[in-house]
């Protein structure tokens, strides 16, 4: 198999007396979804925001494409090609979708001006690439619906050369019509060789979009199985119980 674009060791994280990501390892290859999943407190969030950069490491390696790294800021996640989507979006609504696709990282002209016409030209072209009925990118982005502000979101990560992302959430709070839109997006991710984190709640997303699914629960690692092998009864015990699936092969930890 291709070197995994992620692996992460053994990763530690304490806030206080409190364990909050204890000795988990987990792995990511190209062109491949990962749904990671628990209740709230499980520890997922906090284990991708330490790759991220949002977090630091307490203890555990972070290896970026065969590469052992130390990623301390999210600047730094950045240069590892890693970008995130928050469920939030992080968008500025009274801002329109050039605007929002270059928010902090403005193309300037020698004369130190924005370069407007430059970021509109490149700003099409990529949410082109994604949703080609996509026209209004003048409109504050607040008058988008979600399915084209998980565009924006998507689109920025993607401008500026991700290679991994960590989707939080991408589908809450959307229709049926938009859930299918980021689906789509999803999968034309994964055929570019994309590498995807998803952190979801939500199984037809971990059962419709993901290739592996990772659980936590009490911030360890429960199991980490390919999601074709395992049932949603399964898949909830092991997030409710801890209980893993009998006689089901977990993936191995650093394929």
């Amino acid at each position: 198999m291709a070197t995994p674009l992620v692996q992460l060791r053994d990763i530690h994280k304490s806030f206080g007396g409190i364990k909050a990501v204890d000795g988990v390892s987990v792995n990511l290859h190209p062109g491949e979804v990962v749904a990671l999943l628990g209740h709230n407190g499980a520890g997922k969030s906090t284990l991708m925001k330490m790759l991220a950069g949002a977090y630091p490491i307490d203890s555990g390696d972070t290896i970026i494409a065969g590469q052992q790294v130390q990623i301390r800021t999210p600047s730094e996640a950045q240069a590892q090609g890693i970008e995130t989507i928050y469920q939030t979006l992080a968008l500025a609504d009274n801002l329109d979708s050039v605007a929002n696709l270059f928010l902090g990282r403005e193309k300037m002209t020698p004369w130190r001006t924005l370069d407007d016409h430059f970021m509109e030209v490149q700003a099409r072209k990529v949410f082109q690439r994604l949703n080609k009925n996509f026209t209004n990118i003048r409109v504050p982005v607040r008058r988008l619906s979600g399915g084209q502000r998980q565009v924006v979101a998507i689109s920025r990560a993607l401008y500026f050369n991700a290679r991994i992302l960590i989707m939080d959430e991408p589908c809450a709070a959307l229709g049926p019509e938009e859930t299918a839109m980021v689906g789509d997006l999803v999968r034309q991710l994964k055929a570019d060789g994309v590498g995807i984190f998803l952190i979801t709640h939500d199984m037809p997303d971990v059962f419709g979009l993901s290739d592996r699914l990772a659980v936590m629960k009490n911030g360890r690692l429960v199991g980490t199985y390919r999601t074709a092998d395992v049932t949603e009864d399964e898949v909830l015990g092991m997030i409710i119980a801890g209980k893993r699936p009998e006689g089901k092969p977990q993936t191995v930890r650093d394929e």
